[in-house]
């Protein structure tokens, strides 16, 4: 009974189910399975499901994504109160991050059918936000993956990806003139250094400059 009184009280400190009623957290606490995790153990893997919710009960964890060559950049370090895994389960994808114990935690988990329970219905407009705001974050890891493990070139290439739109013959188009400035706010680098590194995807023929200041994505950009 302490144990369930211990647990209630951490609830109302997860964002994600503070706002139950007494009767639902009762409910979830009940349906939450403690387990533990060595120091050095995964909890959830980058690009693979695991369908739970993880709420931390002691312990610390690091959030740490992974690009394609094997770099790794720490997006979050994580404590008693924190939770994990509620992106995964509101939008049904993969994982964004791989998260590992730095010591021994202990976690209380929920499965997906008991999560679901406490989601606003299919097709109201709360559950469209939640899936909004899951997109956004799973957007921001990949920001700051880029920010950090790539070069000025490499997010220059992020960049033209996510500003350009598919026409109608399947090319990617930036329509309207592309500012320097704007990119080099995007990338986190000077207006001079886009400036070459535009200068040098063009001279690759990755990219075509249009006269009205657009420019066209050309596929090896994509594959590169």
């Amino acid at each position: 009974m302490i144990m369930l009184i211990q647990d209630l009280e951490l609830l109302d400190r997860v964002p994600l189910l503070s706002a139950l009623t007494d009767g639902q957290k009762a409910q979830v606490a009940r349906l939450m399975v403690k387990r533990r995790f060595e120091r050095g153990e995964t909890l959830v893997k980058q690009d693979m499901k695991f369908n739970a919710l993880f709420v931390l009960l002691t312990g610390q964890v690091r959030v740490v994504r992974t690009n394609e060559q094997g770099r790794e950049v720490i997006l979050a370090t994580l404590q008693r109160g924190d939770y994990i895994g509620e992106m995964s389960l509101i939008d049904h994808q993969p994982h964004s991050a791989t998260v590992k114990a730095d010591q021994q935690t202990e976690v209380l988990m929920l499965g997906r059918t008991a999560f679901e329970s406490c989601l606003p219905e299919p097709g109201s407009l709360a559950h469209a936000l939640l899936h909004g705001l899951v997109q956004r974050l799973r957007q921001a890891d990949q920001t700051i993956e880029c920010l950090a493990l790539s070069d000025v070139q490499g997010r220059v290439k992020r960049a033209l990806l996510e500003m350009a739109v598919r026409d109608a013959q399947g090319e990617l188009r930036i329509r309207d003139k592309v500012s320097r400035q704007d990119i080099a706010k995007r990338v986190g680098a000077s207006r001079e250094m886009v400036s070459r590194v535009l200068g040098s995807l063009q001279a690759q023929q990755l990219i075509e400059l249009l006269p009205n200041g657009g420019l066209v994505v050309k596929r090896a950009l994509e594959l590169a």
